[in-house]
């Protein structure tokens, strides 16, 4: 699943080829894509409305509309938003698809798996209503450190489980949360209750600085999915030290980086580096 450096580069993409102009029609080729919209048929409510900037909280992207409304986007785990020459063919997986009055490039979005969604929010252009109860992520402005900090030391779970929780910090993903925990040197496991308020901001700071570098080059692509409005991949995936790195060296200290199972998915750490603790959570 896209995590906030991909969304992020996205949200760029938009708000460099979509703000100020002024939605023509929608065509929503599959209801999937819209299944969570509530405020009616977005062919027609959008048609009128003039983007007038483009916002992010986490992993979720929306575009503001009139200055009022947000058209809420999630990519989920194959959505691609993707600006197209006007008279370009849809893709085979296109779900819904945005013409403008001006007649240039539409926008596309483009869903293999059908996960993502759109969603109108009428006045929720400041925060979409459905995204508020998702914290601050590292990256905001407004981020909270110290409150956060504290959050995480009252929780009685995993440092990476808590990472993962959209509603202490957002943005966060496995992959940028196993990066963290090998710039921290902390393992995944370590429960959060018996951390130090030094090693929590070391892990807060590391994913800071892996998500910052990531946004950088384009976010981490592992496939076609994920890519920006142009269709370009992003390409971290050649920095990553710990991730999808099973069986290579640890670039700090040589010792293989091993796997483990951890929610239905994958965690990769050194076991030297970041020693499993004796009473995980």
């Amino acid at each position: 699943m896209p995590e906030l450096p991909e969304v992020e580069v996205v949200r760029r993409g938009l708000h460099e080829h979509i703000v100020g102009r002024t939605v023509a029609g929608v065509a929503v080729h599959n209801l999937r894509a819209a299944r969570r919209n509530t405020a009616g048929p977005l062919p027609d409510l959008l048609p009128g409305a003039t983007v007038t900037g483009t916002a992010r909280r986490g992993k979720y992207a929306w575009l503001v509309l009139d200055d009022e409304d947000a058209l809420l986007m999630h990519l989920g785990m194959s959505g691609q938003l993707l600006v197209v020459p006007a008279d370009a063919p849809g893709a085979v997986h296109e779900r819904a698809r945005f013409t403008f009055t001006d007649g240039g490039p539409d926008l596309s979005f483009v869903d293999q798996r059908t996960f993502g969604h759109l969603l109108l929010d009428r006045g929720g252009a400041g925060l979409p209503a459905p995204i508020a109860h998702i914290a601050r992520d590292p990256l905001d402005p407004e981020f909270d450190q110290d409150a956060v900090v504290a959050r995480i030391r009252r929780r009685r779970t995993g440092l990476k489980r808590a990472l993962l929780d959209q509603s202490v910090v957002s943005g966060i993903g496995n992959i940028y949360a196993d990066e963290a925990l090998w710039r921290a040197r902390l393992h995944g496991g370590r429960p959060t209750e018996r951390l130090t308020r030094a090693e929590v901001n070391r892990t807060l700071d590391a994913a800071r600085e892996v998500m910052t570098a990531a946004l950088e080059q384009g976010g981490t692509s592992f496939d076609a999915l994920y890519v920006n409005v142009n269709g370009a991949s992003g390409y971290f995936d050649r920095s990553l030290n710990a991730y999808g790195q099973r069986d290579r060296p640890c670039p700090r200290c040589g010792t293989p980086i091993v796997r483990e199972q951890f929610m239905n998915r994958s965690s990769y750490s050194c076991p030297t580096c970041q020693p499993r603790p004796r009473n995980p959570r």
